[in-house]
């Protein structure tokens, strides 16, 4: 079985890079306006947040990627190194294998003593001592509880009961010794589903929208006898679950993420309600097409270009950005008013 599973990881990387259907995020939908007369000075222009009591560069996450295998080994030590250099969080992907697979410890283990916000990541059905143990593992400041029944039902060897995942959930939020990020893997979270979670004191939510990361694509690349092609464009897209889910509340951490790719998609993102992005399958991508260089020089420059659309905006920090004007068109507006 851990055989499997370090096999299944490998499967995802190389679908992830062989992945051909592409949803919208429908961030282009969100329109804002060119400021003519902006008065800003482009050199201090500020990018840093606050996130979890540590000042950051940018409001920039590299999210769940992969773990426990020989090929995730090197991704984790790269990723590490680069959000380090880059002063930016890093989040883990599954650590599920970990648990019971002892010689896929050390892809994780690695990032222990690295100087890098760490967040850890394991599936919402664990147990809370689960939770205890991948953060320990990796040293987390904070972990990811992962919501991915989507996936999970086009595996043939995914679960199929989720009646107590929620009421585990709960109870993982409420006695966990760390914060605690509720995400999807890629299908967005509704309002409803949003307000069940701040019912439970969720106070980090990220979306991970439609739009990037197609986990029942990658996972039907696996699978010869079955064909999950119908269900390629499931899911809410990133921009609507932004919306919907800030529309609840402004007392908890929004983090958006699910085909963010470029600044323009970071910058809306935050217009409309979010408080930090999340990369994964862009930065992937530039590291396993290019090398370690091409992905830090992808980040960079994604920082110079958010400063860009700052000062086209006539903005000096994030708090200003969170505050620009917007508007809705075409099919996200569509779906907005029809809630």
């Amino acid at each position: 079985m851990d055989e499997k599973r370090r096999e299944r990881k490998d499967e995802h990387i190389e679908n992830y890079l062989r992945s051909e259907f592409k949803s919208k995020t429908l961030l282009n939908n969100v329109y804002v306006e060119h400021n003519a007369l902006s008065n800003v000075n482009f050199d201090e222009i500020d990018t840093s947040i606050e996130f979890m009591g540590n000042k950051i560069s940018m409001p920039v996450m590299v999210n769940a990627m992969t773990g426990g295998t020989e090929i995730s080994e090197d991704i984790n030590e790269d990723l590490s190194n680069i959000c380090r250099e880059l002063n930016i969080p890093m989040a883990v992907g599954s650590e599920s294998i970990a648990i019971k697979d002892k010689d896929s410890r050390e892809s994780f283990s690695l990032l222990k003593d690295k100087n890098v916000i760490k967040i850890g990541n394991l599936g919402w059905e664990n147990k809370i001592e689960n939770f205890e143990f991948a953060k320990d593992l990796i040293g987390a400041s904070a972990m990811q509880a992962h919501l991915n029944i989507a996936q999970e039902l086009v595996m043939d060897e995914g679960e199929r009961d989720f009646s107590k995942n929620f009421e585990n959930l709960a109870n993982i939020s409420k006695n966990i010794s760390v914060p605690l990020i509720v995400k999807e893997v890629g299908f967005g979270i509704s309002k409803e589903v949003g307000q069940k979670l701040l019912d439970i004191g969720i106070k980090y939510i990220d979306v991970a929208g439609k739009g990037g990361t197609n986990f029942i694509e990658i996972e039907d690349m696996r699978i010869f006898d079955k064909d999950y092609s119908e269900f390629y464009s499931w899911g809410i897209p990133t921009a609507k679950s932004i919306l919907d889910v800030r529309s609840l509340s402004d007392d908890f951490f929004l983090i958006a993420s699910g085909g963010i790719r470029n600044s323009s998609d970071v910058c809306k993102s935050l217009i409309i309600g979010a408080d930090m992005c999340a990369i994964s399958g862009e930065v992937l991508s530039f590291l396993l097409r290019g090398d370690y260089d091409y992905a830090i020089k992808y980040l960079k420059e994604l920082n110079t270009k958010i400063k860009i659309f700052m000062a086209l905006v006539g903005v000096k920090n994030i708090e200003e950005l969170k505050k620009v004007p917007y508007k809705l068109t075409g099919r996200l507006k569509e779906l907005v008013d029809e809630n």
